[in-house]
């Protein structure tokens, strides 16, 4: 009998495991054969703290002390954000959104060299966005809560979970684990879990991503160019190991699955940014595509159901499980021990389950 089961190895249940793992005894079930399989491990891998919605901006914000205490978890990148000929009050709104500064035109070239300037009419920058080592996160996260003896099974796909007076089953493979409290941590997969055991779904939607990586645009070395964005999110691009990752930043609904990108959008994307750079796309070196599920309200879900109280939802992290993964994890374990969080009251209503019922 563990007294937290977490169902998902990603970097939602992994950071769970390494908070739980101070106040009881942690069992993580993975189905894949790794952590950080599905949406974790095809992350953009940025730390921009003004992403997102309020309550997942005050997240990331309280994330960082966390990252910045792990030696070279975070390396300096920079965030552009890039309009055409009309935007400009879109433009103006995203760059108060995200705390940019304004720049010309040349200014923007100066740092990112291909940009075209026939097309490209405005441009506004900032440097408080951050490479995040995602493997070194999710490493740092398992090896504490290995250390509190915390226990990781991989290729522990649930398929069964009841509910007796001793507590809950949860059966995975051939083994049927018991446990005080369930944490669901299973990404696209949450509502499902949910269903399993027998808890009400909050109406969870998994939206597909695709991206690419294309060769260093004209043989440039990327290593300080900024992630760019194409205003509205339309498309973004952001340097990795020497080459460029090009996504066309859709949001398609999907069943929960393993992913893979659609060559048409990822065509169309592609366009998109191709139209707002003077070097053609030659060829792609490869794709893929992830999921990032989404709650009806686009804010993370964290906290007990309000029907069953040993069923803790930790779920719909959607583009900014990474970045806010410090504080929701202590917020999860803040909340299991009861005691105060570091978050305000307003955000941790905001975050809870019950606002759905």
């Amino acid at each position: 009998m563990t007294d937290f089961l977490i169902i998902g190895g990603g970097i939602a249940g992994i950071s769970a495991a390494a908070r739980l793992s101070h106040l009881g005894s942690v069992t993580v079930l993975e189905a894949e054969d790794h952590l950080a399989h599905h949406a974790s491990g095809r992350s953009a891998a940025l730390y921009e703290p003004y992403y997102g919605l309020k309550p997942v901006v005050d997240l990331s914000m309280a994330s960082g002390d966390h990252f910045r205490a792990l030696p070279n978890l975070l390396t300096p990148r920079g965030m552009m954000i890039l309009g055409k000929q009309g935007e400009a009050e879109i433009m103006a709104s995203e760059a108060k959104l995200f705390a940019l500064d304004p720049m010309s035109v040349d200014e923007a070239r100066a740092v990112v060299p291909t940009l075209n300037p026939d097309v490209v009419k405005y441009a506004a920058m900032a440097m408080h966005a951050w490479d995040i080592d995602t493997d070194l996160l999710i490493q740092s996260f398992a090896r504490e809560a290995k250390a509190q003896g915390a226990v990781i099974v991989t290729k522990a796909r649930v398929s069964a979970i009841t509910r007796d007076a001793a507590g809950w089953q949860v059966t995975a493979g051939d083994v049927t684990y018991g446990a005080t409290t369930i944490i669901n941590a299973a990404g696209a997969w949450v509502d499902q879990i949910a269903q399993l055991a027998g808890v009400a779904p909050l109406g969870f939607q998994p939206m597909r991503r695709s991206m690419a990586r294309i060769p260093a645009p004209g043989g440039h070395d990327l290593s300080k160019w900024p992630m760019l964005f194409g205003v509205g999110e339309t498309w973004y691009a952001k340097p990795d190991a020497g080459a460029l990752i090009v996504s066309p930043a859709e949001e398609h609904p999907m069943e929960p699955h393993d992913a893979w990108a659609d060559d048409m959008v990822l065509a169309e994307g592609l366009a998109r940014y191709e139209e707002m750079m003077s070097e053609p796309v030659g060829r792609l070196i490869s794709n893929w595509a992830g999921l990032r599920t989404f709650s009806p309200d686009r804010v993370l879900v964290i906290g007990r159901d309000p029907v069953q109280p040993d069923f803790f939802w930790l779920a719909g992290q959607g583009g900014y499980g990474f970045q806010s993964s410090a504080a929701a994890s202590q917020l999860a374990a803040d909340l299991i021990a009861g005691r105060p969080s570091v978050l305000d009251t307003q955000t941790v209503a905001a975050l809870s389950p019950a606002r759905f019922a």
